[in-house]
């Protein structure tokens, strides 16, 4: 019989801790993998030495290291660290260990929780791979396996036994993998009832806080059903199920003329054999809603769970948040009557915690679709194309739920000129969305009616302005209406960095006048690889009363390249450097001389996305333009 997943109490412990008094710490190897398709491979070489050295130094208990204890190890040590590197992306913290001189134990922890491990036996495959097959092999191997989460850090884990296990019968006709049955590996173990009060009694407020931890960090309702289910399967039941349904459904929704009904998101089974006759069984009979909030009896589904499970318990608990129905949560177990009453009270506080995931993703996904609508609202529809000039746009918001602060535009401005924008607004969100809303259509109205570039800035910034005093005046005028209770005073300051042109093609050329103000300047390169600014640095718009702006005019010969970009390429950090120290975007920029305005702007962004260890934390646009 295979080894069921549990919680590994010895993982709770201070990372330099041994696991038990009076350990050899000669038995212990750890090791930091870097998360790529070669930590593998140096797993299985530490892992390989480790065993080695412990023969070699003839330390207790090494007698029973077979070379089949040492074959088991290299394939569970690959599967563990695959898993790892595939489905969590970040580095690997290896342990393996030599316990109870009868035994080795391998834990394999990734710091990203919230994506816990998979099993990928499931996807097809035309031939057997070097890793990659599941955690099905493991539990077979293994006489004990499990996962640990904590604030930070996922842990999986498998003891191997020394000797006396019968795995090895099961691996031969794993080339073919129906060989394997995964359903006796998860299957319940004699006085399992003894073993959830055990488990309970020790662990279950530990485990309700990571889950909690887990839960929260989902912004996607069918991640948060999917992670429901691995927390539950096999630790408290043998199958789950989720339904998620419309929140408008409300009570009597699911009346016979209700419609599609409630959604089965989710289904996960101990084995992956069973879970599509599962799914099929419980879709043709979804829950029905109740007026208790305590969980209550469900049809048991005998026929899709196989000899293993021609009887036992189910419970369906529904999942409300806020008063609002949210959808159930579905639960079984074979071989028993009913279910203990502390795992039913251990899962009703845990659905409570899937209710408010659930609650706070759809919440999420409500205002990201606000945010992309206002965003497509803010934004052109396309960038117009310019006779004689080729042009590039790379434009990536930080946040793809929300507004961006940075904006572009390249529009057509009549009599033969057409116009170009790229700005940055302080701060994001609504209140960046309100100062987009106002500039970009006054750009394109202003210059539609003729005015220069440098009175185009006047006037923006006087509108600027005038739009931050009348919201301060009716912030006051609220404030005195509310019996002069102390409260914000209005959106703030309306700051908006803008790059600012205006393009007239002739024979020969393009000639461009623009203006900065409080923008990143931008550069000129030339066919000789000549990096050259093409502005003067000016004030931000809507700060000062009365500036008056003054505009750069000159020609883009065949071949040259004006890039503009806002201040997420130039402040790109890597640690403490930013990208454009010591004249950086300059220095890359005269690396791409001769290359075209697109291989450009793609060269460009993707130094800028290497150049720090993580996403870039800011709004990125570059624009390119080349004369033909």
């Amino acid at each position: 019989m295979g080894a069921i997943p549990t919680q590994r109490e010895t993982t709770s412990r201070a990372p330099d801790a041994p696991a038990h008094h009076g350990a050899d710490p000669r038995t212990t190897m750890r090791a930091t993998l870097s998360g790529s398709p070669l930590a593998p491979g140096s797993a299985r070489g530490l892992v390989r030495t480790a065993l080695r050295e412990w023969t070699e130094l003839a330390l207790p208990g090494t007698e029973h290291l077979t070379d089949r204890l040492a074959d088991d190890a290299m394939v569970v040590v690959s599967e563990l660290v695959t898993n790892a590197v595939v489905h969590a992306g970040t580095d690997v913290e290896l342990l393996c260990r030599l316990e109870d001189a009868r035994s080795v134990v391998v834990e394999v922890a990734d710091h990203h929780p919230s994506r816990a491990p998979r099993d990928n036996s499931s996807e097809p495959a035309y031939e057997t791979p070097e890793f990659g097959r599941g955690l099905r092999l493991v539990s077979t191997l293994a006489e004990a396996w499990g996962v640990t989460y904590r604030t930070g850090i996922k842990t999986v884990w498998a003891r191997l036994p020394a000797e006396g296990s019968s795995a090895e019968e099961e691996l031969e006709t794993y080339g073919g993998e129906r060989g394997l049955r995964v359903a006796e590996s998860l299957a319940p173990e004699p006085q399992r009832a003894e073993r959830d009060r055990d488990w309970l009694g020790r662990g279950a407020l530990s485990f309700l806080a990571e889950a909690s931890d887990l839960l929260a960090g989902q912004l996607d309702e069918d991640l948060v059903a999917a992670l429901a289910g691995q927390l539950i399967v096999p630790r408290l039941a043998d199958w789950c199920a989720v339904w998620l349904e419309d929140e408008s459904m409300g009570r009597g929704g699911w009346g016979e003329d209700a419609g599609a009904g409630p959604r089965l998101a989710r289904v996960w089974h101990g084995s992956e054999n069973r879970i599509e006759e599962l799914r099929g069984a419980l879709e043709k009979h979804p829950p029905r809603p109740q007026d208790s909030l305590r969980p209550v009896s469900y049809p048991w589904p005998a026929d899709a769970l196989g000899p293993h499970g021609t009887h036992g318990a189910a419970l369906a608990y529904r999942l409300i948040a806020g008063g609002r129905p949210l959808g159930t949560l579905v639960i079984g177990r074979s071989g028993l009557p009913c279910f203990p009453d502390e795992v039913t009270g251990l899962v009703e506080d845990l659905s409570r915690r899937v209710a408010l995931a659930i609650g706070a993703a759809r919440q999420y996904a409500r205002q990201a679709t606000i945010s992309r609508v206002l965003q497509r609202g803010l934004l052109p529809g396309a960038v117009a194309a310019i006779p004689g000039v080729h042009s590039a746009l790379v434009y990536e918001p930080c946040d793809k739920g929300g507004p961006s602060g940075d904006f572009y535009d390249l529009f057509p401005a009549g009599d033969g000129r057409w116009c170009f924008a790229l700005g940055d607004v302080q701060g994001k969100g609504p209140e960046a969305a309100v100062v987009i809303g106002l500039a970009r259509p006054w750009l394109r109205l202003l210059a539609r009616e003729g005015y220069r570039v440098a009175d185009v800035l006047d006037r923006l910034n006087q509108l600027l302005l005038d739009d931050a005093t009348e919201a301060a005046d009716a912030a006051a005028h609220a404030l005195v209406a509310a019996g002069g209770m102390p409260g914000p005073v209005g959106d703030g300051p309306r700051f908006l960095s803008l790059l600012y042109g205006e393009l007239v093609p002739f024979d020969g050329g393009v000639r461009c006048t623009l203006a900065s103000a409080g923008h990143p300047l931008p550069l000129l390169l030339g066919p000789d690889g000549s990096v050259a600014t093409a502005a003067r640095p000016q004030t931000l718009l809507g700060v000062v009363e009365d500036v008056t702006y003054t505009s750069e005019t000159f020609e883009l010969r065949p071949g040259d390249s004006l890039l503009c970009v806002t201040d997420g390429v130039t402040e790109r950090r890597s640690g403490s450097v930013q990208f454009d120290d010591g004249d950086g975007l300059a220095t890359v920029l005269a690396g791409c001389a001769g290359l075209g305005a697109e291989l450009i702007a793609e060269r460009i962004k993707r130094l800028v996305h290497e150049f720090g260890g993580r996403p870039p934390e800011d709004d990125m646009a570059l624009l390119v333009l080349q004369a033909e």
